[in-house]
């Protein structure tokens, strides 16, 4: 059975999408880009400050959805230029310190709102 997430702790879906989708034990995040819930916009600062709104977006629909960080299997990350790699890297792995999950990371053309990385995770239990 699919079950919808959703949660104000996060920024509102800016499409026909949802935040996440829970199927059995198994959490689907859409692709989390870096807009304070708070205020609707892009937060201001470099990838460091972008990564961070992002991984607290992320870490907001776990919650929600009774899953936390340490159950992320796998992350899709989407960074606007490879140069910004070991600055997103920084950051990314002061959130997963221990077991942290597989992931891909590649350079995309153009993200939404022109931001600098767009994350989208699995989670199970």
């Amino acid at each position: 059975m699919k079950e919808v997430v959703y949660t104000r702790a996060a920024p509102e879906p800016i499409g026909p999408y949802s935040q996440a989708v829970k199927v059995g034990n198994m959490l689907f995040i859409s692709g989390q880009i870096p807009i304070d819930p708070k205020t609707g916009g892009v937060v201001s600062g470099g990838i460091k400050e972008q990564t961070r709104q992002v991984l607290e977006n992320i870490r907001a629909i776990l919650e929600a959805a009774g899953y936390s960080l340490s159950d992320v299997v796998m992350a899709f990350v989407f960074l606007s230029d490879m140069s910004l790699f070991g600055q997103f890297n920084e950051v990314y792995s002061e959130y997963f310190k221990e077991r942290p999950p597989a992931r891909v990371t590649v350079q995309a053309a153009r993200l939404p709102r022109d931001v600098l990385i767009e994350i989208a995770v699995i989670a199970a239990r």
